[in-house]
């Protein structure tokens, strides 16, 4: 399979379920991490995979800020939103090394 392949499909599921576990901060993204790197198969694609669900997450919001919120309301809100994206692709993206790693040892 080619890499974009691995990281495309991985990085989809990591998504979904990102946002299906919205409501387990810190845990919802490992495990959609470690599904996401069991599914991309190696520590190189897991990770490729786990920062494509940041970027889409940080443009999405970024979007959204800028068309609901006043300047300096806007500001505020977009340092919370960068914290919390920080926080989630820590998650993410160890939840992926440890998928990766589990899956290329088989």
């Amino acid at each position: 399979m080619a890499q974009g392949g691995k990281v495309l499909g991985p990085s989809i599921w990591m998504i979904i379920i990102s946002l299906l576990l919205f409501w387990l901060p810190g845990f919802g993204p490992l495990i959609a991490g470690y599904v996401g790197g069991r599914k991309a198969g190696n520590v190189g694609a897991a990770f490729s995979a786990a920062l494509l669900p940041m970027v889409v997450a940080g443009v999405i919001a970024l979007v959204l800020i800028m068309l609901i919120a006043p300047l300096i309301i806007g500001v505020i809100a977009g340092i919370w939103v960068v914290i919390y994206l920080i926080i989630h692709e820590i998650a993410l993206i160890a939840g992926a090394v440890i998928g990766g790693l589990l899956a290329s040892s088989k």
